[in-house]
């Protein structure tokens, strides 16, 4: 038994590793173009359907991109992955990483984006200097590029707005999680 759990978490390692590559990025530059690039991607995507983010993230004191891979494996959880945080008033991009574990009920493997939006400098400022945390999750995707489909949707928590995008993947999971962000300190 204990090597079959092991064998699964080097599985989900596997997954989440390839899910979080920087697109064959080399050099700091290369990794900082390509989360340059899927935050523009992102963005475009978001406006495509949701065109009210655009005044939105337009008027807000800064705005995150991330992308996440996700694997639930019966009754545990786990994520990582890569983004940058905008600063609007002074144009500065901090990069970040994000890491999440939790329990319950899942199954599958999926790939999303999350895009944050500050509506406060003070939650901005927080959320570089000292990452964020939350709890509970459920939701159901079953999408291929452009076909099928996903619950994701958008929150609102202590002045900031979170947009969730399923890009790819099977999942059906309710789990309580721990999320942290943190500042990448290779790339900035």
């Amino acid at each position: 038994m204990r090597s079959k759990l092991i064998g699964l978490f080097g599985l989900y390692l596997a997954l989440v590793l390839s899910g979080c590559a920087t697109s064959g990025a080399y050099t700091k530059a290369d990794k900082r173009q390509a989360i340059l690039d899927m935050r523009q991607e992102v963005l475009s995507e978001l406006y495509r359907t949701k065109p009210e983010a655009r005044t939105q993230i337009a008027g807000a004191p800064g705005y995150a991109v991330f992308s996440n891979a996700n694997v639930n494996l019966i009754l545990a959880s786990f994520s990582g992955g890569n983004g940058v945080v905008k600063d609007s008033r002074s144009g500065k991009n901090t990069y970040m990483k994000m890491g999440e574990a939790g329990i319950g009920f899942g199954l599958g493997v999926k790939d999303f984006r999350a895009v944050f939006v500050f509506h406060n400098r003070a939650a901005l400022q927080q959320f570089i200097d000292s990452g964020w945390e939350f709890g509970a999750h459920a939701d159901a995707a079953a999408k291929a590029n452009e076909k099928g489909g996903a619950v994701g949707g958008e929150i609102l928590l202590d002045g900031i707005t979170v947009y969730q995008m399923t890009e790819s993947g099977l999942a059906l999971q309710a789990t309580i999680k721990g999320t942290k962000y943190w500042k990448d300190t290779e790339l900035n």
